[in-house]
């Protein structure tokens, strides 16, 4: 049986530090981020499912479909947001990029496993709504980065909180929406006041 290298590979992405260009007072990675996005995205489905009812959006496979969305990262690194927004020919270049090394990192999969990983690797029209959703929770997550770093003293990161939240605003999502208002509040507190709201009767 041929032998795969695709676990080992993806379990690089501990490896890639994100925010290149800022300075930073903890570095985080592409495997911690996608994590949280996975989290998120998978809050913001459910939101959508349980209080906005849409119940066309699967909250399990939004979740999974994050876990993986930066892999492409492992071949390409991060690109700072300014240089992969800096033009339309940068961008698109970078897409192509992005989608080039997702198929590569797929075809390192056994046969009969490519299947399963093809739509988390490659996106398709009828995923849309998962990958605009993944799109808005990799959106709360940078703006939840800011957050703490500005909790840490660091300005570095106070025009990126702005823009991320002037981006979020502009997707005009009511999931975003109360995500951010039910939950955003907690990531300014120290853990103290964090615990406060934690069940103590055990």
């Amino acid at each position: 049986m041929k032998k795969s290298n695709f676990f080992a590979f993806i379990f690089r992405m501990k490896y890639i530090n994100r925010w290149a260009l800022m300075k930073n007072t903890r570095n985080e990675n592409v495997s911690e981020h996608s994590l949280e996005v996975s989290v998120i995205a998978h809050a913001l489905a459910l939101i959508q499912k349980n209080r906005l009812g849409n119940n066309q959006i699967n909250p399990e496979k939004t979740a999974l479909y994050a876990l993986y969305h930066d892999a492409s990262e492992i071949v390409t690194g991060d690109l700072p947001t300014p240089v992969k927004y800096f033009n339309k020919s940068i961008n698109s270049a970078y897409k192509e990029l992005e989608d080039k090394a997702s198929k590569s990192i797929l075809n390192m999969l056994p046969d009969y496993l490519i299947k399963d990983y093809e739509n988390i690797f490659v996106a398709k029209d009828e995923d849309k709504e998962i990958w605009d959703t993944v799109k808005a929770a990799d959106k709360i997550s940078a703006y939840l980065k800011c957050i703490d770093e500005e909790n840490s003293g660091n300005k570095e990161f106070h025009n990126a909180k702005q823009a991320t939240l002037n981006v979020l605003k502009s997707m005009n999502r009511k999931d975003v929406e109360i995500f951010l208002d039910e939950f955003a509040d907690g990531f300014s507190l120290t853990l103290d006041e964090v615990g406060t709201s934690l069940d103590k009767s055990y």
